[in-house]
């Protein structure tokens, strides 16, 4: 059991690892857009520390998330991002939730593991 968490753990820090570094490195082409996903994109682009700011956020928390040690703290630091990254698939992109839904369901079951950790947050 030990070995599937450290392996779904890795694909799913090696995933957040390699999209940040595709938000400073732009080196996975995009598929076509409509219309309403290029105004969307360009708002993004228009906030010039947003894509800088969420890129190292998945970086760090993609490294995080792989080291058993910092696993909790990597899905604290993940969670908005993967928030934000649901929402965007049930609004803008539903055929996307096929890949959100069970980063989002991981980052919830590694949050529930660690609740121990978080609890002396909410005492």
């Amino acid at each position: 059991m030990k070995v599937i968490k450290l392996i779904i753990c890795l694909i799913f820090g090696l995933m957040f690892i390699n999209a940040g570094l595709n938000k400073f490195l732009n080196y996975m082409p995009m598929e076509e857009m409509t219309t309403e996903q290029m105004k969307i994109m360009q708002a993004f682009i228009e906030i010039t520390w947003l894509m800088p700011l969420v890129g190292a956020i998945e970086i760090i928390g993609g490294f995080l998330f792989i080291l058993p040690k910092t696993r909790a703290l990597g899905a604290i630091v993940i969670l908005p991002v993967m928030v934000g990254i649901l929402c965007h698939n049930i609004t803008f992109e539903p055929s996307g939730i096929i890949i959100a839904l069970p980063f989002f369901l991981i980052n919830l079951l590694v949050i529930a593991d660690n609740w121990k950790k978080y609890k002396p947050m909410f005492s």
